[in-house]
């Protein structure tokens, strides 16, 4: 790049840097939401059922041999299940360990 691109290329920057005003909204802390645990755990349970269920659709329609059953799809869904029943149970894992490590706890 010339001197002449360099400072052409500059003064657009600041051009359009100066063009654009930062909203009132966009400094202030959004209000916090709240999130139930309880919910977020109910919704998790419930999403792994629905993989699940998916899959297993998808596997029973690829078995009869429907026009529309594709192996790439069946296999997709029978892993993305497999893996998000695996997270469920690591992380059940994690609050049991939890809530013995709570319950030994010395008073």
């Amino acid at each position: 790049m010339s001197q002449i691109e360099v400072s052409n290329l500059l003064s657009q920057m600041r051009q359009l840097s100066s063009q654009v005003k930062p909203s009132e909204q966009s400094f202030t802390a959004a209000t916090p939401v709240k999130t139930d645990f309880s919910n977020l755990l109910k919704q998790s349970i419930s999403s792994v059922a629905d993989a699940q269920t998916d899959a297993g659709k998808l596997a029973a329609g690829f078995e009869r041999g429907d026009a529309g059953a594709d192996l790439g799809r069946t296999m997709v869904a029978i892993n993305k299940a497999d893996l998000s029943l695996n997270t469920l149970t690591q992380v059940r894992n994690k609050l049991v360990d939890a809530y013995n490590n709570i319950m030994n706890m010395p008073v």
